[in-house]
């Protein structure tokens, strides 16, 4: 793990739509969905940020975003700079329409490269 500052320490932000009502417990479970997913595409495809999320404690932020045209303007700026992202699309089991966008994850990447990119948005 090595000596680093907070800016080095490694996260997970999960963006959450605020234009699809949700119950808490189905913002959980597709915020989950969407860590779960970064994570599994870190592990394979980039161990070596897993490896430093993972020993810093796994950390997850959940963060609001407007709507679907904002999320995927975060996403945009995610893949010009090679971070790890996953949309989360709703089967429709339970509360919302099948195939509704819920939330985004990102990471993991350094904390204080996600910082700059989705900082300024409110905590969930």
């Amino acid at each position: 793990m090595g000596l680093f500052s907070r800016d080095d320490e490694y996260k997970v932000v999960v963006l959450v739509r605020q234009d699809v009502k949700m119950s808490k417990g189905k913002t959980a479970a597709q915020a989950c969905h969407a860590a779960v997913s970064c994570a599994l595409q870190a592990y394979r495809k980039h161990p070596s940020e897993f490896s430093e999320w993972d020993s810093w404690g796994q950390k997850v932020v959940c963060l609001k975003v407007p709507n679907k045209e904002e999320l995927f303007q975060y996403k945009a700026i995610a893949d010009a700079q090679g971070i790890i992202s996953s949309v989360i699309t709703d089967a429709g089991r339970t509360e919302i329409e099948p195939g509704t966008i819920t939330c985004m994850g990102l990471g993991p990447e350094k904390q204080s490269v996600l910082d700059r990119i989705t900082g300024e948005l409110g905590m969930l």
